[in-house]
């Protein structure tokens, strides 16, 4: 859906206080407000292999721990977003609150949906790379990709359904592997 301006600062007061709405989401990203309707049941198998396999390497290793939506990143005033995964590094474990990650995650995920395609490659890309989030995946279910932007590099490495997608979450650490077609498949 389209942001909703109010041309005003959100407070994360005023963001707790919005109305109960069922299955959609909210979002405030550079102080604009974001309604989203409940992902579609393909959207959720995806996010549901990816939470399976980072959970059970991460958990593995005790390399720190994998979250999934819904849950709260709020990186300053006027941005609090809700990525599908996340996860947060051992050694940061200090930016996980009882009121969400207060902080930029060590990876956030996105699994596109028509509704919210656009913003997660724009303004959800923008931002998260503004506040430091070292790696950002996007993924495509329709067109099976992974996109994975690295805050060091200008534009991201595209892996497709015939790739081995390859994840390192700490420097020198074991390696995980998802064959992308597992991932994708029906």
């Amino acid at each position: 859906m389209e942001a909703k301006s109010t041309g005003k600062r959100w407070t994360y007061a005023e963001f707790t206080g919005l109305p109960e709405s069922g299955s959609t989401r909210h979002e405030v990203i550079d102080d604009e407000l974001y309604v989203t309707p409940s992902p579609s049941v393909r959207h959720q198998r995806l996010v549901k292999r990816l939470v399976v396999a980072l959970s059970r390497f991460v958990d593995e290793h005790e390399f720190g721990e994998v979250f999934v939506s819904p849950l709260d990143v709020l990186f300053g005033e006027g941005d609090y977003m809700e990525p599908d995964v996340l996860f947060v590094r051992t050694e940061r474990a200090e930016i996980v609150t009882e009121r969400g990650i207060e902080g930029a995650p060590d990876l956030t995920v996105e699994v596109l949906s028509p509704s919210t395609a656009e913003r997660d490659r724009g303004v959800k890309l923008e931002r998260f790379r503004h506040f430091g989030v070292p790696e950002y995946w996007i993924v495509d279910p329709d067109e099976q990709t992974v996109e994975v932007w690295r805050s060091d590099e200008a534009a991201p490495v595209v892996l497709g359904v015939a790739d081995v997608f390859r994840w390192r979450p700490v420097p020198g650490g074991a390696e995980l592997e998802i064959p992308l077609s597992e991932l994708f498949g029906e």
